[in-house]
C-alpha cells in the first residue's frame, strides 16, 4: 500500500472519530430544546459532555490539518469550493464554545436563555451541514480541469446532499439520546430512552433510503458491506434501548457512525473529491497528494503523537464516567 492510501485511511479514521464524538454532544446540544424542561435539565444534559466536548474537536482539527498536509489538492478545492457552509460551520464551533463557557456567568434567567438557544442551533446547523458536505463528496462536484470547482452554492443543495444532512442529523440526535440515557440518573434518564425510540425509528428510515441511494448510485461489494453493518447496527442498538442496555445502545449507534463514514470513504477510493463534469478531472489520491517524503515525514510524526492523543483523551472519558442527575446540580447553579 502507497503511503497517499495509508493516509486516505487515516484521514477516514479521523474523521469518523470526529462523527463518533462530536455526534453525541451534538445530539445533546439538540436535546437542550428537545428533551430539558427546566434550567436545572438543561444544566444535567450541559454538564454530561462540559469535560470532552472541546476534546472532541481535536479530531476535526486533526483531520482538517492532515487534509491540508496530506492532500493540498483537495484541502483547496474543498475549502473553496465549501467555502459558506465550512464558514457558517466554524462559526456555529466557535460560537457553540463559547456558549458552553458564558451560560452559567451570570444569574438571570433571559441570559442563559440566549446561551442554550445558541447551543442549541449551533448542535444542529453543523450536525445538517456535515452530512450535506459529505453527500457532496460522495455525490460528485463541478470541478474543472484545473481542479477547481466552479459550481454554486445551489448546487451544493440538491436532493440526495439534503438527505444526507438530514441523516446525520437525525443519527448525531440518537447518538446523543443515548448518551444521555448512558449518564444519567432518573426521570431524565427515562425520558431520554423513549425518545430515543422515537428519534431512532426517523434515522432508520431516513438512513435506510440515503445508504440504498449511495449503494445503488457509487456502491460496490465493499461499500454493501459497511451497509448491511450499519443498518443492522442501528437497528440493533434501538433493541438495546429498548430493553434498557444503554452501554450496549450507545455502542451499537456509534457503531452505526464508524459504518456510515467508513461507506462514504469506500464509495469514494480512489477519488477523494469526484468531478460531475469529466471523471477525468476528478481528485484522487495519487493527483491530489503531497510528496512521498512529505506523507514519510506525517507518518512518522502520526505514530508518536496518536497514542498520546488516545490515551489522554480516554482517560479523560475514565475519569468523568459516572452518572449525573437533578439532585447532583446546585440550586445556584443554574
Amino acid at each position: 500500500m502507497e503511503l497517499h492510501d495509508v493516509w486516505f485511511v487515516l484521514i477516514a479514521v479521523l474523521w469518523t472519530g470526529y462523527f463518533f464524538l462530536e455526534g453525541f454532544d451534538f445530539g445533546v446540544g439538540v436535546l437542550t430544546k428537545l428533551l430539558a424542561r427546566d434550567r436545572t435539565e438543561k444544566r444535567v444534559l450541559i454538564n454530561t459532555i462540559g469535560p470532552v466536548w472541546d476534546g472532541n474537536e481535536v479530531w476535526l482539527l486533526t483531520a482538517g490539518g492532515a487534509t491540508f498536509a496530506a492532500f493540498p489538492d483537495w484541502y483547496a478545492t474543498l475549502f473553496s469550493g465549501f467555502y459558506l457552509p465550512l464558514l457558517v460551520i466554524l462559526v456555529c464551533l466557535i460560537v457553540r464554545g463559547v456558549a458552553f463557557e458564558y451560560r452559567a456567568k451570570r444569574p438571570e434567567e433571559n441570559w442563559q436563555r440566549n446561551w442554550e438557544t445558541a447551543i442549541f442551533w449551533t448542535s444542529l446547523i453543523p450536525a445538517f451541514l456535515w452530512g450535506v458536505a459529505f453527500g457532496n463528496i460522495v455525490h460528485g462536484v463541478k470541478i474543472d480541469q484545473h481542479f477547481e470547482y466552479v459550481g454554486t452554492l445551489w448546487d451544493l443543495l440538491n436532493p440526495y446532499a439534503l438527505l444526507g444532512g438530514l441523516v446525520t442529523l437525525t443519527l448525531f440526535t440518537f447518538h446523543g439520546t443515548v448518551f444521555t440515557a448512558l449518564k444519567t440518573v432518573g426521570e431524565i434518564r427515562e425520558r431520554a430512552r423513549k425518545l430515543a425510540t422515537r428519534v431512532g425509528l426517523v434515522t432508520a428510515g431516513l438512513a435506510l433510503l440515503f445508504l440504498l441511494w449511495t449503494q445503488l448510485d457509487k456502491g460496490d461489494g465493499k461499500s454493501l458491506v459497511a451497509m448491511v453493518v450499519a443498518v443492522a447496527a442501528l437497528v440493533a442498538a434501538l433493541a438495546a434501548n429498548r430493553a434498557g442496555r444503554e452501554g450496549w445502545s450507545f455502542a451499537l449507534s456509534g457503531i452505526t457512525i464508524v459504518a456510515v463514514v467508513a461507506m462514504f470513504f469506500l464509495t469514494l477510493f480512489p477519488n477523494v473529491m469526484p468531478s460531475t463534469l469529466n471523471a477525468d478531472w476528478s481528485l484522487t489520491v495519487t493527483n491530489a497528494s503531497s510528496s512521498p517524503y512529505t506523507l514519510k515525514i506525517m507518518t512518522w510524526l502520526a505514530a508518536i503523537a496518536t497514542p498520546l492523543v488516545l490515551l489522554y483523551q480516554g482517560w479523560t472519558y475514565w475519569v468523568f464516567r459516572k452518572r449525573i442527575g437533578t439532585q447532583h446540580i446546585a440550586e445556584t447553579a443554574h
